[in-house]
């Protein structure tokens, strides 16, 4: 095992909370794609609600519950109780990871989403499609949440991917530190990189952080020979104008020549997500929005792929 693997003696951990083989749209190639738990973001339309915060979390899915309180007498923290004969959740106690309500509950309604894995134990999940990764030119992408928000257990991740002759790539909102970043540059073979917005205002205002160190991270890479693919969520009325869209490509204007810049990807908005949030009971941001249909046509997205193609830029429009 590689001394990185290691801290005082202990293999490293990372925190996930989803694995997805046989995944197709985050990279070249089959792949397999491992969530790590924890952002530094709150964009309004995240589709993995339970990859925002880094502890664990409970999620139940109340028309599955029979009230039958079973949850209630195994959980050591007291975080699930009975209200009246209805079952409740103190969202205010944090989630140990323990699974004993989830293994007591007879319909299961209960999942508790963030699982403490080693990295030899996410690579033997990895390993298992190995060949399909060799055939078809895929590998390993690590997304989130922010996986770089685990630095060092995605440093570890990818040495040993890299070690296994394993491609890699990462999906990032970009807001890291330069610490980070130095940490695991040189072990990603492909940077898939959101810009979400242009304008630091909006971009604060739909995400909960300015942009400035995710552009200056996204110059430094580009500037310092790493792959990167852009990638940008697309949603009616939040950044789909031309202006906006002629904003990103002024960025990348000086950089779309370069070797390693791998071009755009658009990422049409949807609702896949939206469930998820009332099994943590939590309220869907978007909801509250008053443009109120965010989805684009066709026809909407096809016009803006036109012009991010006008301007010599590859770009595809990746649709699930």
């Amino acid at each position: 095992m590689d001394v990185d693997l290691k801290k005082d003696g202990i293999e490293r951990c990372a925190r996930i909370f989803n694995t997805q083989k046989y995944n197709v749209h985050d990279g070249p190639g089959v792949r397999t794609l491992i969530f790590f738990k924890g952002c530094p973001l709150r964009c309004k339309w995240c589709s993995n609600p339970e990859g925002l915060r880094s502890d664990c979390q409970v999620m139940m899915k109340k028309n599955a519950c029979i009230n039958c309180g079973l949850c209630v007498g195994v959980c050591p923290k007291k975080i699930h109780y009975m209200e009246n004969g209805v079952h409740k959740i103190n969202r205010d106690i944090t989630c140990i990871g323990c699974r004993k309500c989830e293994k007591a509950c007879l319909q299961n309604a209960i999942e508790i989403v963030g699982e403490d894995k080693t990295i030899s134990e996410i690579m033997d999940i990895v390993r298992e499609d190995k060949d399909f990764y060799l055939m078809s030119g895929g590998g390993l992408t690590v997304g989130g949440g922010e996986c770089s928000n685990q630095a060092e257990s995605l440093k570890s991740l990818l040495e040993a991917s890299h070690m296994d002759g394993i491609n890699t790539a990462i999906e990032t909102c970009g807001y890291m530190s330069q610490k980070s970043l130095d940490l695991i540059k040189d072990h990603v073979d492909l940077f898939l990189f959101d810009i979400k917005q242009m304008d630091p205002v909006k971009h604060k205002y739909w995400t909960g952080v300015n942009n400035e160190r995710i552009l200056r991270n996204l110059a430094y890479l580009l500037e310092n020979g790493h792959k990167v693919r852009v990638r940008m969520p697309i949603l009616k009325g939040v950044n789909d104008s031309k202006e906006e869209i002629m904003a990103v490509v002024d960025f990348l204007e000086d950089y779309k020549c370069f070797k390693n810049f791998d071009g755009i990807d658009l990422l049409p908005y949807h609702r896949y997500g939206v469930g998820k949030y009332g099994q943590l009971d939590m309220e869907y941001p978007m909801d509250k929005e008053m443009e109120g249909e965010f989805g684009l046509s066709g026809e909407e997205l096809d016009r803006i792929q036109k012009w991010i193609d006008e301007e010599n830029i590859e770009v595809n429009l990746v649709r699930h």
